[in-house]
């Protein structure tokens, strides 16, 4: 699929038919797409209608599944916020600024190493190499370990590119793996990392993620199990690298195709925090999340069953022309920028919003004052995903600044 059809066809959705029924093309189970930005907004912060304790990707568990492979995302309620509020201290605004100055040294570094060529890979070289070393901080683990966690989150989240997954997730040896998140058996490397980690940190007083998950009780007083410390890990290793990964390449691209917009930024660098927000609409790295009907309910004139699923098309709702004055233009000016990247106001808007604005702003302030050009060296890999809108390699040449 190249890279405008998804975005025509939701745009014809949002036009003929915003609450859409897709039914499987084996007669399985179907599933209702919503498109519009209201509906989207509307559904992602009404959990007691539109539950998340179902699962959120398309792939159909059974009720042991679910309890097996359950993590914070798989929750609503209040032992979704208590296992939030682990950490939501960790990632607020406050928290994450104490971060700038390691940020822009960790920039400069990954800068420094990248740029001594004039032809790369963007996304092996900057995009991907960066959040995961602040992953790695935060999770107080070794540099030399980010190569694993890179690799990892590609095994797992990209789970139908063949270039990436150990195992297909719609093979017949995915069955073997059923009871593993996304059916990927990497998951397995992950909980077996996870869990030497909290071995270590187990009773002692460091303040990196892992201590605090091993040592801090939940607000509701029901303590972790190790299956809820394997699926909380994972889930951190898996979104904290891939998604500000992917919209950092996104960006870059963007600002390649618009040079005028690069242009803008390098001389009001000042704009810099309303087009990180146009960064984020533009990419809208996670394309959608899915809930599940808790009741009969009735949306944009569709009756929707109890039972049935329901997916959230963020990115779909990022080109809302009911939104967005000329959606499909890239405009680091663009203002309201009313985008749904990171959820809206719901109970599971992304915990780590604040980390991937300050990765991003600070990655593109150091960047593109020692770009005086950046073009294209190959046509752009895509992963092959309807969860992640990823780049998995893009070539790029530049001239210094």
């Amino acid at each position: 699929m190249d890279g405008e059809t998804p975005w025509r066809m939701f745009a014809e959705l949002r036009r003929a038919a915003p609450v859409h029924w897709n039914p499987e093309p084996d007669g399985g189970r179907g599933f209702w797409s919503l498109t519009r930005h209201a509906d989207i907004v509307a559904a992602d912060r009404d959990a007691a209608t539109f539950t998340s304790e179902e699962f959120v990707n398309l792939e159909e568990v059974d009720e042991r599944q679910a309890g097996i492979r359950r993590s914070m995302l798989e929750m609503d309620g209040p032992r979704h916020l208590a296992l939030r509020r682990l950490l939501s201290r960790e990632f607020t605004p406050r928290a994450v600024a104490g971060y700038a100055t390691f940020l822009r040294g960790l920039t400069a570094r990954t800068l420094d190493a990248a740029l001594t060529g004039d032809t790369f890979d963007f996304v092996a070289e900057i995009a991907a190499d960066f959040p995961i070393n602040v992953l790695a901080r935060m999770l107080d683990v070794p540099d030399g370990d980010t190569r694993k966690l890179i690799d990892w989150g590609n095994r797992i989240i990209a789970n139908t590119d063949p270039d990436y997954a150990d195992v297909l997730l719609h093979s017949a040896e995915s069955e073997r793996y059923r009871d593993l998140p996304f059916r990927s058996p990497a998951s397995l490397e992950v909980f077996e990392y996870g869990r030497e980690l909290a071995a270590r940190r187990r009773g002692g007083t460091g303040a990196d993620l892992i201590s605090r998950l091993v040592n801090q009780p939940p607000a509701d007083g029901v303590p972790l199990s190790e299956r809820d410390f394997d699926n909380y890990f994972l889930l951190l290793v898996v979104a904290g690298n891939e998604t500000t990964r992917h919209a950092i390449t996104h960006a870059m691209r963007a600002l390649i195709d618009h040079p005028e917009q690069a242009e803008r930024l390098r001389e009001d660098p000042g704009l810099m925090p309303g087009a990180v927000e146009e960064f984020l609409r533009w990419a809208s790295p996670v394309y959608h999340f899915r809930r599940t009907a808790t009741r009969d309910t009735v949306m944009g004139g569709a009756r929707i069953r109890e039972g049935d699923k329901v997916v959230l098309w963020f990115a779909s709702g990022n080109r809302d022309e009911n939104v967005f004055d000329d959606p499909d233009r890239f405009d680091v000016t663009r203002t309201p920028n009313d985008h749904i990247a990171f959820g809206k106001g719901g109970p599971h808007y992304c915990l780590g919003a604040a980390l991937a604005r300050l990765e991003m702003r600070i990655m593109f302030e150091e960047l593109l004052p020692r770009l005086a050009d950046i073009r294209l060296a190959g046509e752009p890999r895509r992963v092959r995903s309807n969860f992640v809108n990823g780049i998995k390699e893009m070539p790029v040449t530049i001239t210094r600044a």
